[in-house]
């Protein structure tokens, strides 16, 4: 293999740049050129295609979002756009590909390989919801990212003794909404895997203020419903002065942690290794701290979960 591609699809999350930066070096470290793909699938199918050298990727490590940046594309859900893509790649001669993104993404990937294309997908999402993956590329910056608005949101709720209800990322996976509650402390977290009754967070925040709690926390994941309807209803139903903060597309945004940046030079250079040693149609992750791989469509045949473990011991320390 001589020619390898790479892209990004779907949302951005913070590490994307440092991914690309390593399927870049890593594909040059061994002799191997490399064209990055603009637009994600867009650019595959329109041929917005350009060689990338060594000094292409310098200087992108820290930064947020993608340099190839990314977009949706309609006509490559449609056989004739995939057939078209996989004719780009051949103009170009290039010989294998490698998709960073989410599950969208994956199945784009999925669809490639299943047309001869060697293809090894890079999980790049801040949700956390790929998979044979402990975690996923920019779901530890955008976790920090709402850890920090949380922490600033609660030193005004506690000066107003108000209740807030913080609507984070998340609409059919939990992760951020889980694990900034527990290190925020919030006393409640509504997540997409575990049902809720607004009876019970209304009992939780009486029995507070019954022993002299002035202020709380409310995470909620946008999948489970909408913020200020639930901040109303909160309201309604305890009288307490009740606010909402949407974080929205702040989560995604934002120099990538040193994690993630390790994270996605680890990925991304475990991609290129299994294209050299030609396989296709597999995804990379981490495991125990140890970069893995498994089948794309194995992968996305599993449902998200969460670690109820974790879930139940919010519910425990929240009491």
């Amino acid at each position: 293999m001589k020619k390898i591609g790479v892209l990004t699809s779907g949302g951005d999350s913070p590490g994307m740049n440092a991914a690309i930066r390593a399927v870049v070096r890593k594909a040059i470290y061994h002799d191997v050129e490399v064209y990055g793909i603009k637009y994600g699938y867009y650019g595959l199918v329109t041929g917005d295609i350009e060689p990338m050298g060594i000094g292409s990727v310098g200087d992108i490590i820290h930064r947020g979002g993608t340099m190839l940046n990314t977009a949706r594309c309609e006509e490559f859900l449609t056989p004739e756009g995939r057939e078209k893509g996989v004719e780009m790649l051949k103009e170009h001669g290039i010989e294998g590909v490698v998709v960073i993104g989410g599950d969208g993404s994956f199945r784009g990937a999925e669809k490639l390989a299943e047309l001869g294309v060697p293809t090894i997908g890079v999980p790049g999402t801040i949700d956390n919801d790929i998979p044979f993956t402990d975690y996923t590329i920019g779901f530890d910056t955008a976790l920090n990212t709402v850890i920090d608005a949380i922490d600033k949101i609660r030193d005004t709720a506690t000066s107003h003794e108000r209740t807030y209800v913080v609507e984070v990322m998340g609409r059919d996976a939990g992760d951020i909404a889980l694990w900034s509650g527990l290190a925020d402390g919030a006393e409640t977290i509504l997540i997409p895997e575990a049902s809720y009754e607004m009876e019970q967070v209304v009992d939780r925040l009486k029995r507070g203020n019954e022993r002299g709690k002035k202020h709380s926390i409310i995470v909620l994941a946008e999948g489970v419903g909408s913020g200020p309807e639930v901040g109303q209803r909160i309201q309604d139903e305890t009288g307490f002065e009740t606010r909402v903060t949407v974080l929205g597309h702040i989560q995604r945004g934002g120099s990538p942690s040193a994690y993630d940046r390790v994270l996605a030079s680890r990925l991304g250079a475990k991609a290129v290794e299994l294209l050299l040693d030609g396989e296709s149609g597999h995804m990379v992750g981490i495991q125990n701290n140890q970069v893995t791989y498994a089948g794309i469509s194995e992968a996305l045949a599993q449902a998200h979960s969460i670690d109820k473990t974790m879930y139940e011991l919010s519910n425990q320390l929240s009491i």
